[in-house]
Parts: C-alpha cells; sequence; structure tokens
C-alpha cells in the first residue's frame, strides 16, 4: 500500500511552512519516511533526507544560503534536486561532489501546498487534475492538523452515509442557532438517515450518490466522490464553496489531515472568519503546533450539559466530532475482524476492494491508471432538492452532469 500511494503526487506541507527564499528548513514526515522541507535562493521548494549522506548529520540544522542547503557538520550543499554542488572539507571535493547525492523528491507548489511525488522516477504521472490547483488564493482556503490514528479509519467516514444524522445534529429544533448556521445550512437538515442509490467506479476512484429524505417534505439527492488513494470530497462547507479532505500518511499510526475549501469565487470574507476564529468547521490548534487543542488527550473538552440540553456529542468543532470516532477504534490502527458492517457501510466496503485491489496489482507489476486520468479528476460534488414525488430517474438526469459542469448550479455538500 505505500508503494501504491508514491505512485500519486501527495500534498506533505503547507506553503507557508516555507515562507519565502532561503527560509528556515521545515521537518516533514510522511509515508513513514523523515525529510526536510525547504525554499532555495530562487523560491523554488525542495525535499529533501533528513540526514546528510556524508555521515548522518541532521539537515534540520543545515544553513539554507546561495540555492542550497548546506550541512553545518562538513559543509557539504545540496539543492532542491539533491545534487551536491560544494564539498569543501576534502581536497577531492571538486571531482566528488559529482558522485554525491542526497535522496530528494520533486516538488512544486499549488492551492497553498506542497505537493511531492515519493515514487520511482520513471513512474512519475502528471500533477492530478483538479480544478482548483491554479486558482487564486482568495479562491482558497486550507489548513492541516495532526491525528493519531491509520489515515483509513479517519478517511472513512467521509463516506458514510449514515452517520451525519446522528453525530452531527443537535437536540430539537435548533436550526436558527447561529453558532451552526454556516453558509447558512443548520444541522437538523434531514429527518431520516441517507442511504445510496448509485455507487460507480470511476477512472480516479468512486463517486457516490445519496438520497435523503428532508425533513421539509423534499427529497434531497447528493453526488460525492472518493479517488486515489485519499482525496474526499465530503465536508461542511458554505454555498457555492467545495470541499476537499485529504490525509497523508505520516506513518501506519498518525497521518496529517488536510482540510481544504475552495471556490470558482473568491471565498466570501464571512466564510474565511469562520474558518479562522470561529472554531466549528476548523478546530483551534496549540501555539506553534498542527495538534487541536481538544484532543484525545483531554476528551475533546467534551461538554456533558451541552450534550444533554443542546448537541449530540457534546463536542463543539465540526470534525473533532469526528476525529473523536476515529482516533480509538480499538486502537491507532483499526482490528477489522471485529467489525459487523451493515447495508449502510456499502461504500465503506467498495473504497477497501479498490484500495486491496490497487496494491495487488501493484505486486505484480500493474501499474495503476489514475495518476494518468486527466481530466477524470476534475469532478465536484453536487446536489438537487426535488419534490418527493418526482422519480429518482429524473433526479438523477438533474444531478449528474452537474458533477462534472463547472457551470452549471454550484451547491454544497455536507459530509
Amino acid at each position: 500500500m505505500g508503494e501504491l500511494f508514491r505512485r500519486f503526487w501527495l500534498p506533505v506541507a503547507l506553503a507557508e511552512e516555507i515562507p519565502g527564499p532561503d527560509c528556515d528548513p521545515a521537518r516533514v514526515r510522511v509515508l513513514s519516511e523523515d525529510l526536510i522541507l525547504f525554499r532555495d535562493t530562487s523560491g523554488r521548494p525542495g525535499l529533501v533526507d533528513a540526514y546528510c549522506p556524508h555521515r548522518g548529520a541532521p539537515m534540520f540544522f543545515g544553513r539554507n544560503e546561495e540555492a542550497g542547503l548546506r550541512c553545518v557538520y562538513h559543509g557539504w550543499k545540496f539543492d532542491v534536486s539533491g545534487a551536491c554542488i560544494d564539498l569543501p572539507n576534502a581536497p577531492e571535493g571538486e571531482t566528488f561532489k559529482n558522485k554525491v547525492t542526497i535522496s530528494a523528491y520533486p516538488c512544486v507548489e499549488k492551492a497553498g501546498m506542497i505537493w511531492a511525488y515519493m515514487g520511482p522516477k520513471d513512474k512519475q504521472p502528471p500533477l492530478p487534475g483538479f480544478e482548483w490547483l491554479d486558482l487564486p488564493a482568495g479562491n482558497t482556503y486550507v489548513k492541516k492538523f495532526r491525528l493519531e490514528c491509520n489515515y483509513l479509519q479517519a478517511m472513512e467516514g467521509d463516506y458514510d452515509a449514515s452517520h451525519a444524522s446522528f453525530l452531527h445534529s443537535t437536540l430539537g429544533d435548533s436550526n436558527l442557532n447561529p453558532a451552526i448556521q454556516i453558509g447558512g445550512i443548520g444541522n437538523n437538515f434531514f429527518d431520516k438517515m441517507a442511504h445510496y442509490v448509485s455507487v460507480q467506479e470511476t477512472p480516479v476512484g468512486l463517486t457516490y450518490i445519496s438520497t435523503n429524505q428532508r425533513a421539509d417534505g423534499k427529497t434531497s439527492y447528493s453526488a460525492g466522490h472518493w479517488m486515489m488513494p485519499i482525496f474526499c470530497t465530503a465536508g461542511i462547507a458554505g454555498p457555492n464553496i467545495y470541499s476537499s479532505n485529504m490525509r497523508i500518511p505520516i506513518d501506519d499510526n498518525a497521518l496529517m489531515f488536510y482540510r481544504f475549501r475552495w471556490s470558482y469565487d473568491p471565498i466570501p470574507e464571512r466564510e474565511l472568519q469562520e474558518y479562522k476564529w470561529g472554531g466549528y468547521v476548523y478546530p483551534e490548534l496549540m501555539p506553534g503546533t498542527f495538534v487541536t487543542t481538544d484532543n484525545k488527550a483531554n476528551d475533546y473538552n467534551v461538554d456533558r450539559v451541552a450534550q444533554r440540553n443542546y448537541s449530540y456529542t457534546g463536542i463543539k468543532t465540526f470534525p473533532l466530532q469526528d476525529i473523536a470516532m476515529m482516533e480509538d477504534q480499538r486502537g491507532t490502527v483499526m482490528d477489522r475482524t471485529k467489525e459487523h458492517l451493515a447495508s449502510s457501510d456499502e461504500l465503506i466496503i467498495r473504497v477497501r476492494r479498490q484500495l486491496i485491489r490497487a496494491a495487488r496489482n501493484l505486486m505484480e507489476g500493474k501499474e495503476p491508471s489514475a495518476p494518468h486520468a486527466g481530466k477524470a479528476w476534475a469532478i465536484h460534488t453536487a446536489r438537487v432538492i426535488v419534490p418527493d414525488t418526482m422519480p429518482q430517474a429524473d433526479a438523477l438526469a438533474k444531478l449528474n452532469p452537474m458533477i462534472t459542469d463547472p457551470t452549471s448550479m454550484k451547491v454544497n455538500f455536507i459530509s
């Protein structure tokens, strides 16, 4: 599975972690590998081994200057490609440097993130064809935070159609409370659990359509996507704002969660204010870290009074309601032999099967096709709300064109 991940471009850091040319290097751990991220004099990002190939000194303490990162132990210097460009501590340095490299991975900066390809050089694909990679900065917003569990058990909540009516709900008729009116949509928007009416394989993963009977008597049809190996389109967002959740393994027992929001138009200031300071869509972080203030160690500061009287969980922040259910599913790596899956878990089963199939194919020498699928990545969430008397086939005929057509009606999708 780790080799499968290395066939894809993945976000490995926020661009703000290396804010300018010759800035301080940053530590990165991804796919069980310790690396150092830096930005050279011309602004290019570089991702290299955390240790100097000379005698293993830590490159985190290196000098980032004059188009390269220099190890402070003996002065060996490397550029963003991993080439040794100076070897000053030995007389043969001018020629020997041409025989020395540090492990390095190709990097690009897109959508406020640093993306890296960590696989074989001869298998490197183009960047995924997401619509949002080249949008103006004002049209995107991203933050990341660390979770202490395996990526899969965290990711699976994004395509669990039946949990929202429980986990993210409030008690009684609480829709008018402004604290939960993100994008003008309250939490008690359904009176029955969602169920899938369509799950289809795509060139990059799966597209699923769920339906739900609304409290106002109408029927909602929502389309979402899972894309290989970690891209999900679920997540609370405002009108005309789309979501992408990316959970990148740090190792088997931890991950970094990139919570991304984007729009064809500039994101309204009201939404940004909520993202930055509201404490509901994005969790507060401990200063100087990517660890949430409410976390497993303090039981997410669950408020039992709120749970009895207002909130179904008593946990304030929307994603932390999910995370509290994920970080300790019989441990940081769930023992799935103890599960009892139901029909509402169909998509979870389908994603697992697709991942396992892709990993087995790679073991047998068959490369994944998804990294090279081009415009097949340019899909987004969609929803239609129709009278409950409308035949399902007619509702789906209205919904399906919206999944790939960016000029169609823009709607948000709530997991």
